[in-house]
């Protein structure tokens, strides 16, 4: 991608948005603001009102959010329930938030649809690839919930699946930390701050962006991933309009352009 239809010099040019279509990757623990467990109002208020001012920018938006804030299978088999169990209901937990974000949009006026990988027809639709995309060119928030509808895969593996079926330009991972560190910036202060890396070093140093197989699969497609804080209000919105906010992982020689560059719409 040459230096003029990068998403740096489209917004500093007046381009608008970088990006037309984005799946936003949302943790469970994003929702527990300060309490130690299930959602916070508030924080999913909040995190709605950031949506609802992307969305106003006409960017298509796909959600996945976690469901580590009301249990993670890893969690619960170390506790002696069966690992199948526990992811099972991990699954069933991201459903739970992902209901509570979509009345959070709604009663912001954004028509939302919540879309499972396994069957909860009373509360959601099934995912079907093309009614998602069909969602998302209508102008309705999509969350997908239910992980990717399989045991012993994270959600973040749903994320990266998610963002390649739907064509999305990238990812946005938002996290509690402005980004990616070398370390655990929360147990070594001294940790490097790197705006900018590879596929290949996210996978050789470990640097726990996304997990291998995700990881893998974003390369694989030149997905780009952006890792940026969530807490800090409008960084959304800046990440969506193409400012170096927080860290990206891609190919810089094998950069893909945005989405309306290369359809044409």
């Amino acid at each position: 991608m040459s230096e003029e239809s990068s998403p740096e010099a489209r917004t500093e040019n007046g381009g608008g948005p970088a990006y037309r279509r984005v799946l936003l990757k949302l943790s469970g623990e994003a929702l527990l603001g300060t309490q130690p467990f299930g959602i916070e109002p508030d924080v999913v208020a909040r995190i709605a009102d950031e949506i609802q001012d992307v969305w106003s920018l006409r960017v298509e938006i796909a959600i996945v959010v976690g469901g580590g804030n009301i249990i993670r299978g890893v969690s619960a088999a170390t506790q002696g329930i069966d690992r199948v169990t526990g992811d099972n209901m991990g699954m069933l937990a991201t459903v739970i938030n992902a209901l509570a974000l979509q009345d959070a949009l709604e009663k912001r006026s954004v028509q939302t649809r919540v879309m499972t990988a396994f069957e909860v027809r009373a509360v959601a639709e099934p995912f079907i690839r093309r009614r998602a995309i069909r969602h998302l060119e209508k102008r309705r928030v999509v969350i997908f919930a239910g992980g990717t509808g399989n045991p012993y895969f994270t959600t973040d593996s749903a994320a990266a699946l998610r963002a390649n079926e739907i064509k999305a330009d990238a990812i946005l991972k938002a996290t509690r930390v402005d980004g990616i560190y070398s370390a655990d910036p929360k147990r070594e202060p001294d940790a490097e701050f790197l705006p900018s890396v590879t596929y290949q070093m996210v996978l050789e140093r470990g640097l726990g962006v996304m997990d291998a197989a995700s990881v893998a699969l974003c390369r694989e497609n030149r997905m780009p991933i952006r890792v940026f804080n969530l807490l800090v209000a409008g960084n959304i919105r800046r990440v969506v309009l193409g400012e170096a906010v927080g860290s990206i992982v891609e190919e810089p020689e094998r950069r893909r352009g945005p989405r309306a560059a290369v359809s044409g719409l």
